[in-house]
């Protein structure tokens, strides 16, 4: 395992320093290095490193979301009013509804398979947006309008939205009891994920500063307390349905409207945390692909993932309708919104994982979308953002 762990890490950081010299995200050649050391091709990565692939992906997931919430101000997502809430699920919803339209035309699957696939793809990444967002931030483009906070507030929910319609359409194709009551629950998962993470957050911030502790320590507990979050939502699932991911997210916002320079220095701690995270969670993805399914399927997924791209971009034009922002604005944030990588790495495996007939292809089209629209997503805005936003 150490040895797959040392190849994972050094070969990682080589193909991610590779992409970027290319003027590309790190996270395509971390994935391009899982697919060459996984047990597809060279096999190089250790079966009980792969054993629980899935729970490390899970961990990077809990690492991203406190991250992003840490740097959000909830004052400045008030100012953006309806737009922000607008943003954390229309844009989402448009792209599963087209992805539910197109992909059993495309591909011999069932409407419901086509919702699954269109939940994993649905997501904006966190790793490609929330530090292009900060750094619009810092640099003072878009910020009289809060731009770069609505982006970042809605990538974040809308990681969070799609992760619930995940789950909840993986274990009806699973043969579970999920029924039309479980997405009724979703606004109530939500509210109630809110509401933890508000009374968790504050209590944090009490304690840390009652008891003095270093910042590397206060890290370890808030990590600790989001695995007993997660740990919440299943053990109260049969009896409430209470989102964890959304109850982390808003520890980490509440941390910041309490105390903002905690929020910081633990901001700066969750960065370096994620240097390893984003390594091992990109690497693992490309070490479950099948060149071969991806090969099979490559080009019907790239005609979904098209046509899915323009719903969701729809979806933020219509998010956007009501506001002051200038249609360069609007395009703007149509580009922001457009990257995928990190929800699809944590979750894209996972209906193959279940044994689902169309595993392969959900998880073919995930890693397609990871290595098109972030590579895509990410130029765009480090290409536009001084030629569409307004400098304050």
């Amino acid at each position: 395992m150490l040895v797959s762990i040392a190849l994972i890490m050094l070969i990682g950081m080589f193909f991610g320093w590779l992409s970027r010299k290319i003027r590309l995200p790190s996270l395509v050649g971390m994935i391009i290095t899982g697919i060459i050391i996984g047990p597809n091709v060279l096999g190089f990565i250790d079966s009980s490193i792969l054993d629980i692939s899935s729970e490390l992906r899970e961990i990077a997931l809990v690492i991203i979301l406190t991250r992003a919430g840490l740097g959000l101000d909830v004052n400045e997502l008030k100012k953006a009013g309806c737009t922000a809430l607008l943003m954390c699920f229309v844009p989402a919803t448009f792209e599963i509804i087209g992805t539910v339209i197109f992909a059993p035309m495309l591909f011999e699957i069932s409407y419901l398979e086509a919702a699954l696939a269109g939940s994993v793809i649905a997501a904006v990444s966190p790793a490609v947006v929330v530090p292009r967002m900060l750094r619009l931030i810092d640099e003072g483009y878009g910020t009289d309008k809060q731009i770069p906070q609505i982006v970042m507030g809605g990538a974040s929910a809308d990681d969070v939205y799609v992760i619930v319609l995940f789950t909840s359409f993986l274990t009806i194709l699973s043969g579970g009891n999920a029924s039309a009551l479980d997405f009724i629950q979703i606004p109530t998962s939500i509210l109630l994920g809110i509401a933890v993470g508000i009374i968790t957050g504050f209590i944090l911030v009490l304690f840390f500063k009652k008891f003095h502790m270093r910042d590397s320590a206060k890290v370890i507990v808030i990590l600790s307390l989001s695995f007993l979050l997660l740990g919440l939502e299943d053990l109260l699932k049969d009896y409430v349905h209470i989102s964890g991911l959304i109850a982390i997210m808003t520890l980490g916002m509440s941390i910041f409207a309490i105390n903002k320079e905690l929020s910081k220095r633990l901001s700066a701690k969750y960065n370096k945390i994620w240097v390893a995270a984003e390594i091992m969670l990109f690497v693992l993805v490309g070490s479950a692909v099948d060149i071969k399914s991806i090969i099979s399927y490559i080009l019907t997924a790239l005609i979904l993932l098209v046509i899915a791209m323009i719903f969701r971009m729809s979806g933020v034009f219509v998010s956007l309708l009501r506001t002051k922002l200038s249609m360069k604005e609007r395009l703007f944030c149509m580009f922001a919104y457009s990257p995928k990588a990190t929800v699809q790495a944590a979750i894209g495996a996972a209906p193959l994982a279940a044994g689902l007939e169309c595993g392969k292809l959900i998880l073919a089209v995930a890693v397609l979308a990871i290595l098109i629209t972030a590579p895509f997503g990410a130029f765009m805005i480090d290409f536009t953002y001084k030629k569409l936003l307004v400098k304050k």
